[in-house]
């Protein structure tokens, strides 16, 4: 690597590492201190980095990691679910947007085939920052959110054949109907391969690779793959944003995309970082100060349009007037690959330098203003459509927005349990939490146990707790308890310190197997710890107390003495103190069992004629019957099949008067 290149490196992530902080402080989104970097150290602005060719091609890296981590949020089957979204919405979008402003353009005194390519560069949005606004909300699985990736994802489609009607419009290509047959045989081809792959292949090869539980190969595998279906993208003539997106998508089929997201999350918010620095960077300061006043307007415009335009598109879809609207203020602005077709409209002259600027400038104005808009959609919704006047004229608007928040908030999962480890504790729990209707997520890293146990339909993730991503794929933000089930200490930690940075009120309990690491992992925030090596004596000394009739309160206090002096008491080799007095019993026994029989000497008699005590020395505490518990038993009360029996007497008695009635 060249010296000045790593030189700019470092001042261009010096820069931004200043410039983020202080937004980050000041609670503004993190991708418009990219941008204000960009515009800061570029060459229009004090040009301390000059190097923009090379930080271009850093920037591509992170628009294409970027789509492979959508991808793997996705699966083939949610995509099927929007592909009317998708076909209609998306060609809606983009059909119209290209007319209007078409039209607009070729009124002001342009040829036709310059309106039309401007047509096409104004009607792509960003797909990398509406995403990533989306996924930092965590609104990419809303309604809202799934709409705006599914006119993103026919906007990248659709991008291949505006470069090739490019130079037809321009007036320089030969064959543009051989070009478009081959386009679409080399898509369908792509996409039978997809799910091909996502289906059969991928899998296999995931699984293969987790099960040698090296993190090394299982990173190297996953990013392999990003890149080779990209370049093969590529060559195909297709994007290879595109190709990322579709190898994500080849990898959400299989157990093992939360685990592959996360490894991959470091190394996406890196580049993509670069690539919102290299969009400020385009940014000619000197040009937009002079035309300030022009470039507000047409953003303005472009807004209005472009936002009218996109619920439009959402609206013939018949989406609430929420959904509508919060999907048009996504998709308002210009977007990157609008960057890349520009190159090649200036390449053949539909696109002066002049116009490029002023695209330049109101594209990135619109790229800085969307992270606001998005935030701030909801207020905006809330203005427009729940006036009184909007009410007044659709009744149904309030009711609608109701429901579809609804819809928002049935595609969340809280107040449950997060078990992390899936052995005998984390199983155990897990069939107790389905026994007792309790939602519930497990974590576990073993790749042969949760292919097994999702196949039975457990609610199982595959990776490892330890990074922070795979707890937000378990909806650790709204879960309401949380239990850490492994063996290995230091992952404990990382985990509890994960845990305890998303919320200090969850119920945190840890398993470990010493009583010597109690003290330290309930100091890192754990609520309760379970030693196992204690915890077994205590189960096995409890039962036999209960056995010999020891007071229940004896028993807890007890119990909760040790337990509350982290076990010290089991530890010492001193003499145990003695909290309670042993009671003196006689052969004194209490069972309860169910009555088998249909018919006897014993069944349908007033037990007054049975004489229960006399012939076989026994007592009925109570009788359970048909949910009903009978606890003043009556001279007259007849036994039946079914009843459960309490009862009291020598343990030699109840025994033969138990096989008496099973």
């Amino acid at each position: 690597m060249p010296s000045h290149l790593l030189q700019d490196i470092l001042i261009l992530m010096s820069f931004s590492v200043v410039i983020v902080f202080i937004l980050q402080r000041l609670k503004l989104p993190s991708i418009l201190g990219f941008i204000i970097t960009g515009i800061i150290i570029g060459p229009y602005g004090f040009g301390i980095v000059n190097a923009v060719e090379e930080v271009e091609v850093i920037s591509e890296i992170g628009v294409i990691l970027l789509l492979f981590v959508i991808g793997m949020e996705l699966s083939l089957r949610q995509l099927a679910s929007i592909k009317k979204t998708v076909f209609i919405g998306g060609f809606i979008q983009v059909g119209i947007t290209v007319l209007v402003v078409g039209v607009s353009y070729y009124s002001l005194g342009y040829s036709w085939n310059e309106a039309a390519f401007v047509g096409f560069l104004f009607s792509l949005s960003s797909t990398a920052i509406v995403l990533k606004v989306f996924q930092d909300r965590n609104e990419i699985t809303s309604p809202h959110g799934r709409n705006a990736l599914a006119i993103l994802i026919f906007q990248d489609i659709i991008v291949v054949p505006m470069m090739l009607f490019t130079p037809l419009i321009a007036g320089q290509s030969d064959n543009v109907t051989l070009s478009i047959l081959q386009l679409l045989l080399k898509s369908a081809i792509v996409i039978v391969v997809t799910i091909i792959s996502a289906r059969y292949v991928m899998p296999k090869l995931m699984h293969a690779i987790a099960k040698t539980k090296s993190k090394e190969l299982f990173l190297l595998t996953t990013i392999t793959i990003c890149f080779a279906v990209a370049f093969l993208t590529s060559e195909a003539g297709l994007s290879m944003a595109l190709g990322a997106f579709l190898a994500g998508l080849i990898i959400s089929e299989s157990e093992y995309s939360h685990q592959a997201t996360s490894v991959i999350l470091p190394f996406r918010e890196l580049f993509t970082s670069f690539f919102f620095i290299s969009i400020g960077m385009l940014l000619d300061l000197g040009f937009f100060i002079e035309n300030i006043g022009l470039i507000s307007l047409i953003v303005l415009g472009i807004f209005i349009l472009k936002s009218s335009i996109a619920s439009l598109a959402i609206a013939v879809l018949k989406y609430p007037p929420r959904t509508i609207l919060l999907t048009g203020l996504a998709l308002f602005q210009v977007g990157e690959f609008a960057f890349i077709l520009s190159k090649v409209g200036i390449e053949y002259n539909l696109l002066s330098i002049e116009a490029n600027q002023y695209f330049l400038a109101v594209s990135i104005v619109s790229m800085i203003l969307t992270p606001f808009v998005i935030m701030f959609s909801e207020n905006i919704y809330k203005v427009f459509f729940l006036s009184k006047f909007v009410k007044s004229l659709n009744p149904k608007a309030q009711l609608e927005s109701t429901q579809d928040q609804k819809t928002d908030e049935a595609n969340k999962t809280e107040n449950h349990l997060v078990i992390i480890g899936y052995g005998i504790n984390g199983s155990n729990l897990a069939k107790a939490a389905q026994y007792s209707n309790i939602p519930y997520v497990v974590i576990e890293l073993n790749a042969d146990t949760v292919r097994k146990e999702k196949k039975k339909g457990v609610p199982i993730i595959f990776g490892d707790a330890t990074q922070e991503r795979i707890l937000e794929s378990a909806f650790l933000s709204t879960a309401r308890a949380v239990v850490v089930a492994i063996s290995d200490p230091l992952a404990t930690k990382i985990i509890i310190g994960n845990i305890r940075a998303v919320s200090q009120s969850i119920y945190l309990l840890i398993r470990t197997r010493y009583v010597n690491e109690t003290a330290e992992i309930l100091a890192l925030g754990a609520d309760d710890v379970i030693p196992e090596e204690f915890e077994t004596s205590i189960e096995i000394f409890s039962r036999v107390l209960h056995n010999f009739l020891i007071p229940e309160n004896d028993i807890e206090q007890f119990v909760e003495t040790i337990r509350s002096e982290n076990y010290f008491l089991l530890q010492n080799q001193k003499a145990l103190p003695k909290p309670f007095r042993q009671i003196k019993f006689p052969d004194f026994y209490i069972t309860s069992f169910r009555i088998k029989i249909d018919s006897g000497k014993l069944l349908d008699k007033p037990l007054k004629d049975i004489n229960l005590r006399a012939e076989y020395g026994i007592n009925i505490l109570a009788i359970s019957r048909k949910e009903q518990m009978l606890r003043n038993i009556h001279p007259d009360e007849k036994l039946f099949q079914g009843d459960v029996l309490l009862v009291n007497g020598k343990y030699e008695n109840i025994k033969i008067f138990r096989q008496l009635l099973s």
